[in-house]
């Protein structure tokens, strides 16, 4: 069986070590890789892999969900996919990224939020902080995708003047993924964190400059690596169910854990 992360950038992506990691501890027959999908290319150019399932990134969740013929659970809300499963010619559609998020952040119980950005991944974010009573709001540089953000604060960075702290500031761009520069313009960027609690980066396996500047203030301040681990968990999950293939759930979070 082959599974995969699909993407744009790719490379960095650790995805393959946490499930590699899991179907040879639980002995699954198995392999999972990565796969570069171009950005002009068809999102239905998956089929030809012959793949049983995929794990979908930036700059395709949005793509995913609009290419799937079937979407589950809290992705119809959100609008993007993170996990595919191939299956008799469809191909079905999930989101692990918004649990995956908010198992890493319960134990701080924040009362309000923001998140930098308005991609897939702050689509995911944002509904689950929604469906958990968490204020939140929505900045980003244009306003062409706060369409997607019914029922949240939104504000352009030029238009965002903040009165109020907030518990958790989240960065959900690709700032700092492959360059070094925040999310927010520094002089911005300061005076929130400042008066945060908690700063969280969806990127993980690199010290970006907003975990830098977070840190330099004196925050905690976390990476996208649990998060990671936690929607790869739920993930396997839904692509080992799909095949009717049974495993142990304890060892599966054990190795996973341990794999980075």
């Amino acid at each position: 069986m082959q599974f995969a992360v699909v993407g744009n950038p790719i490379a960095h992506s650790l995805s393959p070590i946490l499930h590699n990691s899991a179907f040879q501890t639980l002995k699954i027959p198995a392999f999972y890789g990565r796969y570069l999908l171009e950005n002009h290319q068809s999102f239905y150019h998956l089929r030809s892999l012959h793949l049983k399932g995929a794990n979908i990134t930036i700059p395709h969740k949005e793509n995913a969900f609009n290419s799937c013929d079937e979407v589950f659970g809290i992705a119809k809300e959100i609008g993007a996919v993170n996990t595919v499963v191939f299956r008799e010619n469809k191909i079905l559609g999930y989101n692990t990224d918004a649990l995956g998020f908010y198992l890493c952040i319960q134990e701080f119980s924040p009362k309000n939020a923001l998140i930098i950005g308005a991609g897939g991944s702050a689509k995911a974010v944002a509904q689950i902080l929604k469906d958990k009573n968490i204020s939140t709001t929505i900045i980003n540089r244009s306003k062409e995708r706060f369409k997607d953000f019914q029922g949240f604060n939104c504000a352009t960075f030029d238009d965002f003047h903040p009165t109020n702290p907030y518990d958790i500031v989240i960065n959900a761009t690709p700032a700092g993924l492959t360059n070094q520069l925040l999310p927010l313009d520094k002089e911005k960027l300061m005076p929130i964190l400042q008066k945060s609690q908690c700063a969280f980066d969806l990127i993980y396996g690199i010290k970006t400059p907003f975990l830098t500047l977070a840190e330099s203030l004196k925050l905690r301040a976390f990476d996208g690596k649990q998060m990671l681990i936690n929607q790869a968990i739920l993930a396997f999950e839904i692509f080992m169910e799909s095949q009717n293939i049974a495993f142990d759930k304890e060892i599966l979070h054990t190795c996973m854990q341990d794999a980075l």
